[in-house]
């Protein structure tokens, strides 16, 4: 279903350009399943086949990731999660006390947290929305989702460029897999950090 969407996408754009890196990189750093490694391992093909400027797809991809992220830093942080949470967390068990002790937990760790997100399937999605709701320094989170999104644009490239389609399919054939396993360890290191805590 994704590569479908990917797919329309692509047709809609005529094709990966400078455009449609930025616009399919801002999505997939946003809650929309558009896999970065769809997008940046061809881009780094067409980079070497196409006559493409290597540096300006990477420098588009960058920017796409930091403008989907900023969008949930805002969006889905700011203006829709804290108030949320505020308004509607006690039916999730989480009252004040409890949000205060995550903000502190997070804001503790955030500009690690914050950049390693950037390089975990699943979590670089949805890594801004916590550095919202917990108003993290926005120029210190661009700047190190901008790093983060930047290293991680620049290794799919560099697969691309060097390996070509095989790669690609690769990456394609197992990301799903690599998802469910990373989520499965956060959600064994988190039970163990609870109990470490409690």
């Amino acid at each position: 279903m994704f590569h479908q969407i990917l797919q329309v996408l692509l047709d809609f754009f005529g094709g990966l350009s400078y455009t449609s890196v930025f616009f399919l990189m801002a999505l997939e750093s946003s809650i929309f399943p558009v896999p970065s490694e769809a997008v940046m391992i061809p881009a780094g093909y067409l980079a070497r086949t196409n006559g493409l400027d290597f540096w300006f797809l990477l420098t588009a991809g960058t920017f796409g990731s930091m403008f989907g992220a900023t969008v949930n830093y805002y969006v889905l942080g700011q203006w829709i999660g804290k108030p949320f949470l505020e308004k509607y967390g006690k039916y999730f068990l989480i009252n004040h006390r409890k949000y205060l002790q995550a903000e502190t937990l997070f804001l503790r760790n955030a500009r690690l947290y914050t950049f390693l997100g950037r390089f975990i399937p699943v979590v670089r999605h949805l890594i801004s929305i916590p550095a919202g709701i917990f108003r993290m320094n926005f120029p210190i989170f661009l700047l190190l989702t901008g790093l983060g999104a930047g290293i991680w644009c620049l290794i799919l490239m560099l697969s691309g460029y060097y390996f070509g389609q095989e790669v690609a399919d690769i990456f394609s054939k197992y990301t799903k897999e690599t998802s469910i396993v990373v989520v499965i360890g956060l959600v064994i290191w988190g039970i163990w950090f609870l109990r470490k805590k409690k």
